[in-house]
């Protein structure tokens, strides 16, 4: 065995870069991106021979556009849905060398379309926020056993811009917890969580994905809206203080809603949107998820309030518990907006 696979080693470590076709760079397999998108793609040599012109497609149109260089930076419009774009490297003695990517045309209207007619034309959103610098990360000690993680923008998988990457290591289903603070509001009552998940095959060792947002009131107490996707029990839940705020107990209750990421589509953006309200007195009332567009009613009302000493008056979690003894799962989130009134 070690006598022939030294030879076909150095083959490969040889041949390769002469059979480099081509490398597109922008969009990614599986991005979402707006019209017009931009296109990005490089090819040194096809088939051994030298690159002398490249050009793309798209679907099966047959209206292709040539460019007389190695490489492409152009924008090209496009149509709402999701398409395959064709880009081909042509050598200097007739090869052909083609690259497809996949990808989703949306616009920002299509993104919550759902969900207009219960934010108002006044409300306060602040979007982008998975591009926040100061996201940090931290075990959840009233989870059982232990976890690390770390967090970091990344250029694909993309949804309209850059995407936050959460990657977690836990063991005896331990959970980490990813944090940001993102503003200073005491007033608003009502909230909308409007989000892009993409989930990949490690989806498989998550127990629970959580997403919440945090807010102190005027008195000092912190409401927690928290709602996750619950692997386990396969419902969206929604967390409530059994307690007292000075002596909070925290709780997760089980929706009727199903909810279960390990029927979600592996490598693809899903949309997510949830919406609630509070009470002076720190009543949370959880209204309507939406996933992908389809829409659901939890209408629950529960104590949320909690004594934390909180300095800051806004903040959002983005949470991966493991299921399992050990395991590790990464997941990304995309145009990260949060609306309130």
């Amino acid at each position: 065995m070690k006598y022939f696979s030294f030879p076909v080693l150095i083959l490969f470590a040889f041949t390769a870069p002469a059979f480099a076709g081509v490398s597109i760079s922008t969009p990614s397999n599986g991005d979402h991106v707006s019209s017009p998108f931009s296109l990005s793609a490089s090819s040194t040599s096809c088939s051994s021979q030298s690159v002398s012109s490249m050009d793309y497609s798209l679907d099966s149109s047959s209206d292709v556009t040539a460019v007389q260089n190695t490489s492409i930076d152009t924008t090209v419009s496009s149509p709402i849905g999701t398409h395959t774009l064709h880009v081909k490297a042509l050598g200097d003695k007739g090869a052909v060398c083609v690259t497809d990517v996949s990808f989703t045309v949306t616009n920002a209207t299509d993104d919550v379309t759902a969900n207009t007619s219960i934010i108002p034309s006044g409300a306060i959103s602040v979007s982008g926020l998975q591009s926040l610098r100061g996201w940090t990360a931290s075990h959840d000690k009233g989870a059982h056993g232990s976890a690390s993680g770390k967090t970091s923008l990344v250029g694909s998988p993309s949804h309209s811009g850059p995407a936050r990457g959460f990657a977690a290591s836990y063991k005896n289903g331990g959970a980490e917890r990813f944090s940001v603070s993102f503003g200073d509001n005491t007033t608003s009552t009502n909230f909308m969580y409007d989000a892009w998940v993409y989930v990949t095959s490690s989806v498989n060792h998550i127990a629970n994905l959580e997403m919440d947002v945090n807010q102190t009131m005027a008195n000092g107490d912190t409401v927690i809206f928290g709602v996750q996707c619950d692997n386990s029990t396969g419902t969206w839940d929604y967390t409530e203080n059994l307690g007292s705020a000075r002596h909070p107990k925290g709780h997760w209750a089980h929706s009727r809603l199903g909810c279960n990421m390990n029927n979600w589509s592996k490598n693809k953006w899903h949309h997510i949107q949830i919406s609630y309200s509070r009470s002076s007195t720190g009543h949370i009332t959880y209204k309507t998820v939406y996933f992908d567009g389809a829409k659901s009613t939890i209408n629950a009302t529960v104590f949320g309030a909690r004594a934390l000493g909180w300095g800051s008056s806004l903040s959002t979690n983005f949470q991966i518990d493991g299921r399992g003894s050990s395991g590790s799962a990464t997941v990304y989130l995309g145009g990260l907006t949060i609306y309130r009134w």
